[in-house]
């Protein structure tokens, strides 16, 4: 167990890295679509962050919430686009 720590907590250090420029983005844009992508990427970060914390705790029902999160943020991602695409006056079919 005790080589496996150090990577799991590098990978924590990692993905707080990457939250934070990625939080960067956000903030600063400078596009509409910019600012999609980094929420995108901060949902993929967060679902990445609990599949840590599931190998850290060992307990496999946290693997439920980021399923779940996985389906909202890709939810969200096509509502986002369907917004960005009727903005430019882009038809929108499904």
């Amino acid at each position: 167990m005790l080589s496996l720590t150090w990577p799991l907590w590098v990978a924590f250090v990692a993905i707080g890295l990457s939250f934070i420029l990625v939080f960067v983005r956000l903030v600063r844009g400078p596009s509409l679509s910019d600012r999609v992508v980094a929420l995108d990427m901060l949902s993929y970060l967060s679902i990445g962050l609990i599949a840590l914390w599931t190998l850290v705790s060992q307990q496999p029902a946290y693997l439920d919430a980021a399923i779940v999160l996985a389906l909202i943020a890709f939810l969200a991602t096509v509502a986002f686009a369907r917004y960005i695409a009727r903005q430019h006056g882009e038809e929108v079919t499904l």
